[in-house]
């Protein structure tokens, strides 16, 4: 299991994955779930993925074979993001169903699920998320984060706290602590965590981060945040013990047999 999660903002984009997969209790591994094919001063594109490992990387030795080769159709000469999430979903469909008898045979889950997110000059920045069957979703402002893996642990803090119109500096804070809360309860979920945010017209990856086991700022980070969930707890009101609202119908004055009306 994995988790990821793509944000969206009016002043930018935030893609953040963890490094950790696993086939049993008995065999933990990590491997990078965030990748970067931007083109800078033309195209911000960035994928993570989730999912069957066999089946993701395959789909990207395609997508980086399509580059090296030049072909018609790859990621430098598709003209939008649309076209962008056509291309990564026609090929994860590819892979996905040449090996989908093969593995459901042995009941082997190969569903998989891509997070997009990008700007390619001439356009505004888009979030897709793109199913196994090569059908996607797109981030909208009423619905600015798109999450794959183990999404519960790491949504509350999303739902309450962010919205489009967030600054993107915060929504980077906010995609650490929902990363952090995600670990916290999900051993399947795990360090390195990868960070990228990107600001809205600038193409280029300015900003990224990776953090490790034990990193101290996401030490500081999580101390901070329990701390303060902590105070939070401390200053709620108490609960008004021995209440009872009336019900709705107890007021209500049902008809006995002998005065029921009938026509």
């Amino acid at each position: 299991m994995t988790y990821c999660l793509g944000i969206l903002t009016t002043s930018g984009l935030v893609m953040a994955a963890d490094s950790r997969t696993n086939a049993g209790v008995d065999y933990i591994s990590t491997y990078q779930k965030l990748f970067d094919f931007s083109v800078p001063g033309e195209r911000v594109i960035v994928i993570c993925t989730a999912g069957n490992l066999s089946i993701t990387q395959e789909v990207l030795t395609l997508i980086r074979r399509d580059l090296k080769g030049q072909l018609e159709h790859n990621l430098n000469s598709l003209p939008n993001m649309y076209e962008v999430a056509r291309y990564l979903g026609g090929k994860l469909r590819e892979v996905t169903e040449s090996h989908r008898p093969w593995l459901a045979k042995d009941n082997i889950d190969y569903q998989c699920t891509f997070l997009l997110g990008g700007q390619i000059r001439g356009e505004e920045p888009y979030l897709y998320l793109i199913y196994s069957q090569g059908n996607f979703l797109q981030a909208t402002p009423e619905t600015p984060f798109l999450q794959i893996g183990e999404t519960k642990y790491g949504k509350p803090i999303l739902d309450r706290t962010l919205r489009f119109d967030t600054p993107v500096d915060a929504a980077a804070k906010y995609a650490l602590l929902s990363l952090d809360s995600t670990m916290k309860s999900n051993i399947s979920v795990g360090p390195p965590l990868d960070l990228i945010m990107y600001r809205t017209d600038s193409f280029e990856i300015c900003h990224r981060a990776e953090f490790v086991l034990g990193d101290p700022f996401l030490v500081k980070v999580r101390q901070f945040w329990e701390a303060s969930l902590r105070r939070a707890f401390e200053e709620m009101p108490d609960i008004e013990w021995n209440r009872r609202q009336p019900s709705p119908t107890s007021s209500m004055v049902l008809p006995t047999p002998e005065t029921v009306v009938t026509e």
